[in-house]
Protein backbone atom coordinates (compact mmCIF):
# COMPACT_ATOMS: atom_id res chain seq x y z
CA UNK A 1 0.00 0.00 0.00
CA UNK A 2 2.75 2.46 0.96
CA UNK A 3 4.70 1.78 -2.25
CA UNK A 4 1.65 2.65 -4.35
CA UNK A 5 0.91 5.79 -2.35
CA UNK A 6 4.56 6.79 -2.54
CA UNK A 7 4.62 6.58 -6.34
CA UNK A 8 1.53 8.78 -6.56
CA UNK A 9 2.71 11.33 -4.01
CA UNK A 10 6.27 11.51 -5.32
CA UNK A 11 4.84 12.53 -8.70
CA UNK A 12 3.63 15.71 -7.01
CA UNK A 13 5.49 18.78 -5.84
CA UNK A 14 6.86 17.93 -2.34
CA UNK A 15 4.84 20.52 -0.46
CA UNK A 16 1.68 19.59 -2.37
CA UNK A 17 2.30 15.94 -1.56
CA UNK A 18 2.88 16.77 2.10
CA UNK A 19 -0.38 18.70 2.39
CA UNK A 20 -2.33 16.07 0.46
CA UNK A 21 -1.04 13.34 2.76
CA UNK A 22 -2.06 15.23 5.88
CA UNK A 23 -5.51 15.92 4.39
CA UNK A 24 -6.07 12.24 3.64
CA UNK A 25 -4.85 11.19 7.07
CA UNK A 26 -7.06 13.82 8.70
CA UNK A 27 -10.04 12.26 6.96
CA UNK A 28 -8.96 8.89 8.32
CA UNK A 29 -8.79 10.35 11.81
CA UNK A 30 -12.29 11.81 11.49
CA UNK A 31 -13.62 8.48 10.27
CA UNK A 32 -12.00 6.73 13.21
CA UNK A 33 -9.81 4.40 11.18
CA UNK A 34 -6.51 5.58 12.69
CA UNK A 35 -5.50 4.09 16.02
CA UNK A 36 -4.49 6.40 18.86
CA UNK A 37 -3.10 3.79 21.26
CA UNK A 38 0.70 3.76 20.97
CA UNK A 39 2.94 0.79 20.31
CA UNK A 40 4.47 -0.32 23.62
CA UNK A 41 6.28 -3.51 22.64
CA UNK A 42 9.71 -2.02 23.31
CA UNK A 43 8.68 -1.02 26.82
CA UNK A 44 7.92 2.32 28.42
CA UNK A 45 10.83 4.73 28.80
CA UNK A 46 10.70 7.38 31.53
CA UNK A 47 12.48 10.59 30.58
CA UNK A 48 12.16 14.08 32.04
CA UNK A 49 9.31 12.79 34.16
CA UNK A 50 7.32 11.53 31.17
CA UNK A 51 6.49 7.91 30.36
CA UNK A 52 7.15 7.33 26.65
CA UNK A 53 5.48 4.21 25.17
CA UNK A 54 8.51 3.59 22.96
CA UNK A 55 11.69 5.35 21.89
CA UNK A 56 10.49 6.56 18.47
CA UNK A 57 8.94 9.97 17.91
CA UNK A 58 7.77 12.10 15.02
CA UNK A 59 10.06 15.11 14.63
CA UNK A 60 8.76 18.66 14.57
CA UNK A 61 7.83 20.09 11.18
CA UNK A 62 5.70 17.25 9.85
CA UNK A 63 2.46 18.26 11.59
CA UNK A 64 2.77 21.98 12.25
CA UNK A 65 -0.93 22.55 12.91
CA UNK A 66 -1.87 19.46 14.90
CA UNK A 67 -3.82 17.75 12.13
CA UNK A 68 -3.34 14.20 13.45
CA UNK A 69 -2.46 14.68 17.11
CA UNK A 70 -2.24 11.25 18.79
CA UNK A 71 -3.30 9.49 15.59
CA UNK A 72 0.41 9.42 14.75
CA UNK A 73 0.37 6.41 17.08
CA UNK A 74 -1.26 4.49 14.23
CA UNK A 75 2.10 4.33 12.45
CA UNK A 76 4.08 3.06 15.43
CA UNK A 77 5.29 6.33 16.94
CA UNK A 78 5.40 6.54 20.72
CA UNK A 79 5.27 10.32 20.67
CA UNK A 80 4.95 13.23 18.27
CA UNK A 81 6.14 16.82 18.30
CA UNK A 82 3.64 19.28 16.82
CA UNK A 83 4.76 22.56 15.29
CA UNK A 84 6.81 24.61 14.88
CA UNK A 85 4.06 26.98 15.99
CA UNK A 86 4.35 30.76 16.40
CA UNK A 87 2.10 33.08 18.40
CA UNK A 88 0.56 34.60 15.29
CA UNK A 89 -0.22 32.80 12.03
CA UNK A 90 2.31 33.29 9.27
CA UNK A 91 2.54 32.13 5.69
CA UNK A 92 6.24 31.33 5.70
CA UNK A 93 8.73 31.88 2.91
CA UNK A 94 7.96 32.12 -0.78
CA UNK A 95 7.28 28.96 -2.78
CA UNK A 96 8.79 26.69 -3.92
CA UNK A 97 10.33 26.01 -0.53
CA UNK A 98 10.57 22.23 -0.25
CA UNK A 99 12.73 20.01 -2.46
CA UNK A 100 12.93 16.22 -2.61
CA UNK A 101 16.45 14.87 -3.29
CA UNK A 102 15.58 11.37 -4.45
CA UNK A 103 19.12 10.27 -5.28
CA UNK A 104 20.24 11.26 -1.81
CA UNK A 105 17.18 10.17 0.20
CA UNK A 106 17.05 13.72 1.52
CA UNK A 107 14.87 16.80 1.72
CA UNK A 108 15.76 20.49 1.62
CA UNK A 109 13.24 22.91 3.04
CA UNK A 110 13.09 26.63 3.63
CA UNK A 111 9.51 26.73 4.88
CA UNK A 112 9.96 29.53 7.39
CA UNK A 113 7.62 28.42 10.21
CA UNK A 114 4.45 28.50 8.10
CA UNK A 115 1.60 27.70 10.50
CA UNK A 116 -1.89 28.72 11.60
CA UNK A 117 -0.78 30.18 14.93
CA UNK A 118 -0.95 29.25 18.58
CA UNK A 119 -4.69 29.73 19.04
CA UNK A 120 -5.41 27.17 16.33
CA UNK A 121 -2.99 24.66 17.82
CA UNK A 122 -4.53 25.06 21.27
CA UNK A 123 -7.93 24.12 19.84
CA UNK A 124 -6.39 21.11 18.12
CA UNK A 125 -4.65 19.94 21.29
CA UNK A 126 -7.98 19.96 23.09
CA UNK A 127 -9.07 17.11 20.78
CA UNK A 128 -6.39 14.63 21.88
CA UNK A 129 -7.52 11.29 23.31
CA UNK A 130 -5.01 10.81 26.16
CA UNK A 131 -4.34 7.12 25.47
CA UNK A 132 -0.77 7.24 26.72
CA UNK A 133 0.63 8.87 23.57
CA UNK A 134 3.04 11.74 24.31
CA UNK A 135 2.51 15.03 22.45
CA UNK A 136 5.08 17.81 22.52
CA UNK A 137 4.78 21.36 21.23
CA UNK A 138 7.61 22.83 19.17
CA UNK A 139 7.65 26.59 19.77
CA UNK A 140 9.12 29.27 17.53
CA UNK A 141 9.08 33.03 17.19
CA UNK A 142 7.33 35.01 14.49
CA UNK A 143 9.57 36.30 11.71
CA UNK A 144 8.66 39.92 12.51
CA UNK A 145 9.65 39.50 16.16
CA UNK A 146 13.13 40.85 16.82
CA UNK A 147 15.56 38.56 18.63
CA UNK A 148 15.57 41.01 21.54
CA UNK A 149 11.85 40.30 21.99
CA UNK A 150 11.94 36.57 21.17
CA UNK A 151 11.38 35.36 24.71
CA UNK A 152 7.89 36.90 24.70
CA UNK A 153 6.89 34.69 21.75
CA UNK A 154 8.15 31.53 23.43
CA UNK A 155 6.52 32.49 26.73
CA UNK A 156 3.19 33.03 24.99
CA UNK A 157 3.37 29.55 23.50
CA UNK A 158 4.16 27.98 26.85
CA UNK A 159 1.41 29.80 28.70
CA UNK A 160 -1.25 28.96 26.15
CA UNK A 161 -0.31 25.31 25.69
CA UNK A 162 0.81 24.11 29.13
CA UNK A 163 -2.59 22.55 29.88
CA UNK A 164 -2.41 20.40 26.76
CA UNK A 165 1.16 19.68 25.62
CA UNK A 166 3.28 17.13 27.51
CA UNK A 167 6.56 18.94 26.83
CA UNK A 168 7.91 22.01 25.05
CA UNK A 169 10.67 22.23 22.48
CA UNK A 170 12.27 25.65 22.09
CA UNK A 171 13.24 25.94 18.44
CA UNK A 172 16.09 28.42 18.11
CA UNK A 173 17.96 26.42 15.48
CA UNK A 174 15.95 26.53 12.26
CA UNK A 175 18.05 27.99 9.43
CA UNK A 176 14.96 29.36 7.68
CA UNK A 177 14.06 32.30 9.94
CA UNK A 178 16.58 35.15 9.56
CA UNK A 179 18.96 35.53 12.52
CA UNK A 180 17.15 32.90 14.61
CA UNK A 181 20.29 30.86 15.17
CA UNK A 182 21.91 33.90 16.79
CA UNK A 183 19.82 32.98 19.85
CA UNK A 184 22.14 29.99 20.31
CA UNK A 185 24.96 32.30 21.34
CA UNK A 186 26.01 31.15 24.81
CA UNK A 187 25.08 34.41 26.58
CA UNK A 188 21.77 34.78 24.77
CA UNK A 189 20.73 31.19 25.18
CA UNK A 190 21.44 31.23 28.90
CA UNK A 191 19.27 34.31 29.39
CA UNK A 192 16.48 32.99 27.17
CA UNK A 193 16.36 29.51 28.67
CA UNK A 194 16.61 30.82 32.21
CA UNK A 195 13.62 33.08 31.62
CA UNK A 196 11.59 30.30 30.02
CA UNK A 197 12.40 27.88 32.83
CA UNK A 198 11.29 30.47 35.39
CA UNK A 199 7.98 30.75 33.53
CA UNK A 200 7.72 26.96 33.41
CA UNK A 201 8.25 26.74 37.16
CA UNK A 202 5.46 29.26 37.78
CA UNK A 203 2.88 27.39 35.70
CA UNK A 204 0.32 25.23 37.54
CA UNK A 205 1.52 22.20 35.57
CA UNK A 206 5.29 21.96 35.13
CA UNK A 207 6.14 20.79 31.63
CA UNK A 208 9.66 19.71 30.59
CA UNK A 209 11.52 22.16 28.37
CA UNK A 210 13.82 20.79 25.64
CA UNK A 211 16.19 22.96 23.61
CA UNK A 212 16.61 22.04 19.94
CA UNK A 213 20.11 22.73 18.64
CA UNK A 214 21.55 22.91 15.14
CA UNK A 215 24.29 20.60 13.80
CA UNK A 216 26.36 23.41 12.32
CA UNK A 217 27.69 25.32 15.33
CA UNK A 218 31.46 24.88 15.61
CA UNK A 219 32.42 22.16 18.06
CA UNK A 220 34.69 24.61 19.90
CA UNK A 221 31.67 26.79 20.73
CA UNK A 222 29.42 23.90 21.71
CA UNK A 223 30.67 23.44 25.31
CA UNK A 224 29.82 27.05 26.17
CA UNK A 225 26.33 26.64 24.73
CA UNK A 226 25.77 23.37 26.58
CA UNK A 227 27.03 24.80 29.86
CA UNK A 228 24.63 27.72 29.45
CA UNK A 229 21.70 25.35 28.81
CA UNK A 230 22.53 23.25 31.85
CA UNK A 231 23.00 26.25 34.13
CA UNK A 232 19.73 27.79 32.93
CA UNK A 233 17.73 24.74 34.02
CA UNK A 234 16.53 23.14 30.79
CA UNK A 235 15.18 19.61 31.07
CA UNK A 236 16.78 18.21 27.93
CA UNK A 237 18.22 18.74 24.46
CA UNK A 238 17.13 17.68 20.98
CA UNK A 239 19.90 17.25 18.42
CA UNK A 240 19.72 18.14 15.69
CA UNK A 241 17.81 20.48 13.43
CA UNK A 242 18.50 20.53 9.69
CA UNK A 243 21.91 21.51 8.34
CA UNK A 244 22.96 24.29 6.00
CA UNK A 245 25.98 22.20 4.98
CA UNK A 246 26.03 20.34 1.67
CA UNK A 247 28.09 17.16 1.94
CA UNK A 248 30.21 16.39 -1.11
CA UNK A 249 28.40 13.14 -1.85
CA UNK A 250 25.10 14.81 -2.80
CA UNK A 251 24.00 13.81 -6.31
CA UNK A 252 20.57 15.38 -6.77
CA UNK A 253 20.20 18.39 -9.09
CA UNK A 254 18.34 20.20 -6.30
CA UNK A 255 21.25 19.85 -3.87
CA UNK A 256 22.25 23.52 -4.04
CA UNK A 257 18.83 24.88 -3.10
CA UNK A 258 18.91 27.14 -0.05
CA UNK A 259 17.44 25.85 3.18
CA UNK A 260 17.92 23.12 5.74
CA UNK A 261 19.00 19.66 4.61
CA UNK A 262 17.53 16.59 6.31
CA UNK A 263 17.57 12.88 5.60
CA UNK A 264 20.34 10.43 4.79
CA UNK A 265 23.22 12.97 4.42
CA UNK A 266 22.46 14.47 7.83
CA UNK A 267 22.91 11.24 9.79
CA UNK A 268 26.67 11.26 10.39
CA UNK A 269 26.60 14.97 11.20
CA UNK A 270 23.77 14.54 13.71
CA UNK A 271 25.34 11.39 15.16
CA UNK A 272 28.58 13.25 15.87
CA UNK A 273 26.71 16.12 17.49
CA UNK A 274 24.72 13.75 19.74
CA UNK A 275 27.95 12.07 20.84
CA UNK A 276 29.54 15.45 21.59
CA UNK A 277 26.57 16.52 23.68
CA UNK A 278 26.50 13.26 25.65
CA UNK A 279 30.23 13.46 26.29
CA UNK A 280 29.74 16.92 27.79
CA UNK A 281 26.57 16.33 29.81
CA UNK A 282 27.41 12.85 31.03
CA UNK A 283 24.76 10.21 31.56
CA UNK A 284 21.35 11.05 32.89
CA UNK A 285 20.61 14.31 31.08
CA UNK A 286 17.68 13.75 28.67
CA UNK A 287 18.74 13.79 25.01
CA UNK A 288 16.75 13.12 21.84
CA UNK A 289 18.60 12.30 18.61
CA UNK A 290 17.22 13.19 15.21
CA UNK A 291 18.63 13.34 11.70
CA UNK A 292 18.84 10.76 8.92
CA UNK A 293 17.51 7.79 10.88
CA UNK A 294 16.19 5.51 8.13
CA UNK A 295 16.89 2.02 9.49
CA UNK A 296 16.86 0.06 12.73
CA UNK A 297 20.67 -0.01 12.61
CA UNK A 298 20.83 3.77 12.50
CA UNK A 299 18.33 4.06 15.30
CA UNK A 300 20.53 1.81 17.41
CA UNK A 301 23.62 3.82 16.46
CA UNK A 302 21.93 6.99 17.66
CA UNK A 303 21.15 5.36 21.00
CA UNK A 304 24.71 4.12 21.31
CA UNK A 305 25.96 7.66 20.61
CA UNK A 306 24.05 8.82 23.66
CA UNK A 307 20.45 9.53 22.68
CA UNK A 308 17.67 8.36 24.99
CA UNK A 309 14.95 8.78 22.36
CA UNK A 310 14.99 9.27 18.61
CA UNK A 311 12.83 11.30 16.26
CA UNK A 312 12.16 10.61 12.58
CA UNK A 313 10.96 12.80 9.71
CA UNK A 314 12.59 12.13 6.34
CA UNK A 315 12.95 8.42 7.05
CA UNK A 316 9.17 8.24 7.43
CA UNK A 317 8.72 10.05 4.10
CA UNK A 318 11.03 7.71 2.20
CA UNK A 319 10.54 4.40 4.06
CA UNK A 320 6.98 4.68 5.41
CA UNK A 321 5.25 3.17 8.47
CA UNK A 322 7.20 -0.11 8.33
CA UNK A 323 10.34 1.73 9.39
CA UNK A 324 8.61 3.27 12.40
CA UNK A 325 7.12 -0.01 13.60
CA UNK A 326 10.41 -1.83 13.09
CA UNK A 327 12.19 0.82 15.15
CA UNK A 328 9.56 0.74 17.87
CA UNK A 329 9.70 -3.05 18.13
CA UNK A 330 13.45 -3.42 17.80
CA UNK A 331 15.06 -0.69 19.85
CA UNK A 332 15.98 -2.00 23.28
CA UNK A 333 14.49 -1.00 26.59
CA UNK A 334 17.95 0.03 27.70
CA UNK A 335 20.82 1.23 25.59
CA UNK A 336 23.74 -1.06 24.85
CA UNK A 337 27.17 0.05 25.99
Amino acid sequence: MFSVAKRVLFALDPETAHNATLSMLHLGRRLGVLATTPLTSSGKITLAGLSFPNRVGLAGGMDKNGVLLDSWAHFGFGFAELGTVTPRPQSGNEKPRMFRLLSDQAIINRMGFNNLGIEHLVEQFKKRNHNGFILGANLGKNKVTANEDAEADYIEGMRKLYLYADYFTINISSPNTPELRELQDAHRIKSLVHTLCMVRDELPIKRPVFIKLDPDTDSTDLPYILEAILQAGADGIIATNTTTRRPNQLKSPQANQAGGLSGEPLFEIALKRVAEIRAFTGSGFPLMGVGGINSVQRGQQMLEAGADLIQVYSGFVFKGPTLIKDLGLSLPKTKTS
